[in-house]
């Protein structure tokens, strides 16, 4: 069986280099597009850190607040002075990263901090208050 060569080879050259020049187009975007928005991934993986750790933070910080209250409004009587491990009963302190509450009570001077074991960059969150 013979092939034959059809007349409009020309015509065939042209399109395959329309064609290999639309592939290097198609890189070169897909290039430009890739160094473009690579620098973007990092400032968002960045603020994803960021806003959880606010977020641990808020939760802490209601808990703490919370506790603080009851605390104040008469169960500091049933504590010892000196420091402590504290118990909190919120459902929210599961959603916290490991760590421990402490209570220290100095005579009419309470002090309630919550502590991560991990250092994420939320830091120790302490109310502190005075009964009269």
């Amino acid at each position: 069986m013979v092939i034959a060569r059809s007349q409009n080879s020309s015509l065939d050259r042209s399109r395959t280099r329309e064609r290999g020049i639309l592939m290097v187009d198609l890189i070169v975007g897909m290039a430009i597009l890739t160094l473009a928005i690579i620098p973007l991934a990092f400032p968002f993986a960045h603020e994803r850190q960021l806003l959880r750790a606010e977020y641990f933070r808020g939760v802490a910080l209601e808990i703490v607040d919370g506790e603080m209250e009851i605390l104040a409004a008469g169960e500091w009587r049933d504590f010892p002075d000196g420091p402590q491990v504290y118990t909190v009963h919120a459902k929210a302190a599961a959603r916290l990263p490991s760590g421990h509450f402490q209570l220290t009570k100095t005579g009419q001077h309470l002090r309630l901090e919550w502590t991560s074991d991990q250092r994420r960059g939320i830091g120790p969150v302490i109310r502190e208050v005075t009964i009269k």
